[in-house]
């Protein structure tokens, strides 16, 4: 006959960590570089902190609000200085927003989320007061400085969302080559400025582009004043 076996008591078990927002964005920072955007849900959370969904809901309001503190951890990888670009503000401002770039385009899912699920933790906030920061250098008014961090950030992760998909995604590979191979092929006849503006139309690195559209956002920004502003 076999020994009885002794039952554990709950009460020896080793008591659970308190759960906190900071614990919770890390693990699921740790859950998207190991699984994905996709299986950063409150219920997968749940399963990994060994809890029940309800009690994530007392630190985080919904899936949308998770993924944008995800994003907001990730932001403290930019690189701030922008040190690579110089010492005048453009430069500087162009390695930073460089920088910002390059963050999102490891993460493809996370960049299109970027797009819709804006961040407000420190490291969002950092970002802007450095944006800010160089961009008031241009000597622009200040409506115009403000208003243009918006769209610099803006034009910036709809470029990572764009590129980082293309580079990882075949499917999406394939629809842009069918796209230039239908640029290409237009009867001037009927399509005569596509045409005219081919191979340039789809030409220049992803590099150029950027650089390039950087450019004339900032000469917009600080050229151009906002509505109602004094001339």
């Amino acid at each position: 006959m076999s020994a009885r076996r002794e039952p554990v008591s709950r009460r020896e078990r080793p008591a659970k960590p308190a759960l906190s927002r900071r614990w919770i964005v890390e693990t699921a920072v740790h859950i998207m570089r190991a699984e994905g955007l996709e299986k950063v849900t409150m219920r997968r959370l749940a399963q990994e902190l060994d809890t029940g969904p309800a009690s994530l809901y007392v630190y985080v309001a919904n899936t949308a609000e998770l993924h944008a503190a995800v994003l907001d951890a990730l932001l403290g990888e930019v690189d701030l200085s922008g040190r690579d670009g110089g010492d005048d503000w453009r430069g500087r401002l162009r390695a930073v927003l460089t920088s910002y770039t390059l963050v999102l385009f490891e993460h493809p899912q996370l960049a299109r989320s970027a797009l819709v699920a804006r961040p407000s933790g420190e490291n969002y906030l950092r970002l802007v007061d450095r944006i800010l920061d160089l961009l008031a250098r241009s000597g622009a008014p200040r409506a115009q400085v403000a208003w243009g961090v918006d769209k610099l950030l803006q034009d910036a992760t709809a470029t990572a969302a764009e590129q980082s998909t293309q580079e990882r995604d075949p499917t999406s590979r394939d629809d842009w080559n069918a796209t230039v191979r239908a640029l290409h092929a237009v009867d001037e006849a009927t399509h005569p400025a596509i045409a005219a503006h081919m191979p340039d139309l789809v030409g220049g690195t992803a590099r150029d582009r950027m650089r390039w559209s950087f450019d004339i956002l900032v000469n917009g920004i600080t050229d151009t004043p906002v509505p109602g502003q004094a001339d």
